[in-house]
């Protein structure tokens, strides 16, 4: 049996194209996508692999806890959160690969992931959701806050797609890695439209540790273009998820929009 398959279904389930491989996959379809097509990545459960669903998308570092992660084509209002370019035109190149040793032990990025949507919940890693999206949109979802796209000085579609909170002080977003990561260095990159944005004076991290135990840390913020940053380096957390919430906007400012544009977690495999 292969280790890695990658295939393209329709909206009724009929398999248009696939191929799979030991170490590595390659699938080229020459043909344009209709609405309802489904690209279905399958590894083995536990297997750590670089993805490139579509060649526009950057290659993602994934961690597969199932067997089978199905990515739905964007179409309509769900393409607006992607390059206009990604999954467009008559030819295709779909990759993927079993990650090198030194990839997976080297120090990087481990929040990052623009192949994540909603289906790879429980399936594929890192993976992030919240409780509130604005208006539902694809623009305002809470996967743009994992893409690697860090403009923040606007808003809407691509390329200024920010996880929105619809105004709810309430909002909560979780990032689940789905296994341990040892993190020592978190970053956010808050969205600055100015004067059309608000921005978050304080919010609060609670931590998940492997045995399920949380520690939660108030962080103070201000009105800034750049990423906010706090190190870990001396004390490094051994954590399989966060969550951002208790997010205070500025009182004083009339603006009623603060919004998150980029959320990076920096380390290693526990």
């Amino acid at each position: 049996m292969s280790n890695i398959s990658i295939a393209i279904n329709d909206k009724n389930g009929k398999l248009l194209a696939t191929d799979n491989g030991n170490q590595f996959v390659n699938l080229v379809y020459a043909a344009e996508y209709n609405e309802g097509d489904t690209i279905t990545l399958t590894a083995k459960p536990g297997s750590f692999l670089v993805i490139q669903l579509d060649d526009v998308l950057e290659p993602s570092f994934v961690y597969m806890k199932g067997s089978n992660y199905t990515m739905p084509i964007p179409f309509g209002e769900k393409r607006f959160s992607y390059n206009p370019k990604t999954f467009s035109g008559e030819l295709h190149l779909l990759k993927a690969r079993l990650a090198e040793e030194c990839e997976i032990a080297c120090r990087k990025n481990l929040a990052l992931n623009c192949h994540d949507t909603t289906s790879a919940k429980d399936v594929c890693y890192p993976h992030v959701s919240a409780n509130i999206e604005t208006r539902g949109e694809s623009v305002f979802a809470a996967r743009n806050a994992i893409n690697g796209n860090t403009e923040n000085r606007s808003h809407g579609n691509w390329p200024y797609e920010s996880w929105g909170i619809n105004r709810d002080p309430e909002a909560e977003l979780t990032l689940d890695f789905g296994r341990p990561v040892k993190m020592d260095k978190l970053v956010l990159v808050t969205r600055a439209d100015f004067p059309h944005d608000n921005y978050w004076q304080h919010a609060t991290i609670t931590f998940i540790a492997p045995d399920g135990s949380v520690e939660s840390r108030v962080f103070d913020m201000e009105k800034s273009y750049a990423p906010h940053e706090w190190n870990f380096a001396t004390a490094p957390k051994t954590i399989t998820a966060l969550k951002l919430g208790k997010l205070l906007k500025d009182e004083t400012d009339p603006s009623p929009f603060p919004a998150l544009t980029q959320i990076e977690v920096w380390g290693t495999e526990a």
